[in-house]
């Protein structure tokens, strides 16, 4: 459950940004950048038109790239303002940013497995883990929750949104982890409760 003690919202909609090139070519994106693709600004789009009605107040985005072009596009659609807020960056990659997991099994070797046996604990080379991640994407439910005086729809990534879900779900690392989030997909979260709009 969620502390009492942080002024996370009653609902709120998470959304992830939409597909970029490097979505296409397998590369990790970490807090680097690709630009959204034609069909991630049609998933932007289409993300847009399945929230006007429900009520969203603000739009909050990651400062990346391509969660802010997302986030503009749902947000003009709205006629709502967009704050970014640098805890919805995604989990930082490090070293691995930008890289296939091929190409990183050849400048990290063992990486992979070191990964494998701790994946929630495990940080990557220069970068963070999900668990410190997890610390930030509490910070990024809070900021939200005090600035916003309607339901918040935030735009993010699919590994920091992984933690998002699991501090309003009250979830394990494990439970978290296996969460996925398509990039056309809008989860409304109330109460603890997810529901896909």
């Amino acid at each position: 459950m969620i502390p009492q003690d942080r002024h996370v919202p009653e609902r709120l909609l998470l959304a992830r940004h939409g597909q970029t090139r490097w979505n296409l070519e397998h590369r990790l994106q970490g807090q680097l950048d690709s630009p959204l693709t034609d069909e991630g600004l049609r998933q932007a789009k289409a993300v847009a038109e399945r929230v006007v009605g429900s009520g969203v107040a603000m739009v909050f985005t990651s400062p990346l790239g391509r969660a802010l072009q997302t986030a503009v596009v749902i947000a003009e659609r709205l006629g709502v303002d967009v704050v970014a807020v640098d805890e919805l960056a995604d989990v930082h990659q490090g070293d691995m940013a930008g890289l296939t997991w091929d190409e990183i099994d050849i400048e990290h070797p063992g990486a992979r497995a070191d990964r494998a046996a701790n994946r929630y604990g495990w940080a990557f080379p220069g970068g963070e883990s999900y668990a410190q991640a997890r610390a930030r994407a509490r910070r990024a439910l809070s900021a939200c929750g005090w600035a916003s005086s309607g339901v918040p729809l935030l735009v993010g990534h699919e590994m920091i949104g992984r933690m998002l879900r699991a501090e309003l779900r009250g979830l394990d690392g494990p439970s978290a982890l296996a969460l996925r989030h398509p990039h056309d997909v809008v989860f409304e979260i109330t109460n603890g409760v997810e529901r896909i709009l």
